[in-house]
Order: structure tokens, then C-alpha cells, then sequence
């Protein structure tokens, strides 16, 4: 199988997932890091050639899942990964400092409808979903290709690990064997 049906296929079964996994009054967010980045300039690098695929790739996968809302840091990268996705649904990313996750939570909380689409960093995304009362994740540094779809439904929190676009880096073994769904109570 091609990489481009693969990619199809794995577009589908997000569209599934999404339809299937909220329930009524359920809020569907879905977290990524960023993609690959430049080595520099330091304090804002852009994104790579590989990086602009993923976010191409991101664009395809979830052109179809409903995301009504976008979230990025007033970082470049950040904003560089929604980019196509935005362009594709005629969306405006809004952008939140990095460093205020309680600020981006009740904006996600204020959401009543729709998908909501985070564009965060290795150390931000898992400090979104455990705010928003998901399970601990890891995103190790080498690491761009998982997406996160937390679904929230009164105490209930699901969190379903997917990965999308071209294989990161191995990173640590142990962190591709965490469960790609995990329930949770808050």
C-alpha cells in the first residue's frame, strides 16, 4: 500500500473514530506537536521541507473530521503545521502564548460544538491533555508524527493515540507501546 492510501485510509478511520467515539455533548479535541523544524534561527525556526509535508499531510488527514476551531503558539512552527489545514477549511488559527496552557484550556472549554485542532510542542501538548483530564503522555524530541484525539463527555475522558504523516524517529522504544486508547474519569 502507498503512502497516500495508507494516508486515505488513516484519514477515514479518524473520520470514523470521530463520529463513533463523542458522545452528545461530547467536546473532540485533537492534539499534535508541532512538525519538523529548522535548526535555526534559534529563538523561531521554521519549518523543513519534512516538516511542510506533515503539515500537508495533517491537512489531508484531517480535512473531513470537522475541526471548526485552531489553536497555535505564537510560535512560527506552530503556526506553519495549522497552516494548510486552515487555508483548506478557510479557518483563522488563534493564537495563545505557549506558555499559558490555563488560558487555552477555557478557551477549549468555551467550545460546544464542533473539533477543535491544538498545535503545541513536545512539553505542551501533554500539560493540554492532563489539564483538559486526560491520562500522562510523553512526546519524546525526535518524535512528530503522533496525534492525540481526547474526547470529553461529562466525567468521562478518552484519549486515542494515532500517528500520521512519515514515521518520526525511533525514540524510545517503550513510547510507541503505550496504549493507543486509554479511558479515564476525572
Amino acid at each position: 500500500m502507498n503512502s497516500r492510501t495508507t494516508l486515505r485510509w488513516a484519514g477515514l478511520v479518524l473520520a470514523g473514530l470521530l463520529l463513533v467515539l463523542p458522545a452528545p455533548c461530547a467536546e473532540t479535541v485533537i492534539l499534535v506537536r508541532h512538525a519538523e523544524k529548522a535548526a535555526s534561527p534559534a529563538e523561531d525556526p521554521p519549518l523543513t521541507a519534512e516538516g511542510r509535508q506533515r503539515a500537508e499531510a495533517l491537512a489531508a488527514m484531517l480535512s473531513a473530521s470537522g475541526v471548526t476551531s485552531i489553536y497555535v503558539t505564537d510560535y512560527l512552527r506552530t503556526q506553519q503545521t495549522a497552516e494548510p489545514l486552515a487555508s483548506l477549511l478557510h479557518l483563522t488559527p488563534q493564537r495563545i502564548d505557549a506558555k499559558k496552557t490555563p488560558d487555552l484550556v477555557a478557551a477549549i472549554r468555551r467550545h460546544k460544538d464542533g473539533v477543535v485542532l491544538v498545535v503545541g510542542h513536545s512539553n505542551t501538548v501533554p500539560e493540554i491533555i492532563a489539564a483538559l483530564g486526560g491520562p500522562a503522555v510523553k512526546i519524546e524530541d525526535s518524535e512528530y508524527d503522533s496525534l492525540f484525539v481526547l474526547t470529553i463527555s461529562g466525567k468521562n475522558v478518552s484519549l486515542l493515540r494515532l500517528h500520521y504523516g512519515a514515521a518520526s524517529a525511533a525514540g524510545d522504544p517503550a513510547m510507541r507501546k503505550q496504549p493507543m486508547m486509554v479511558p479515564k474519569k476525572k
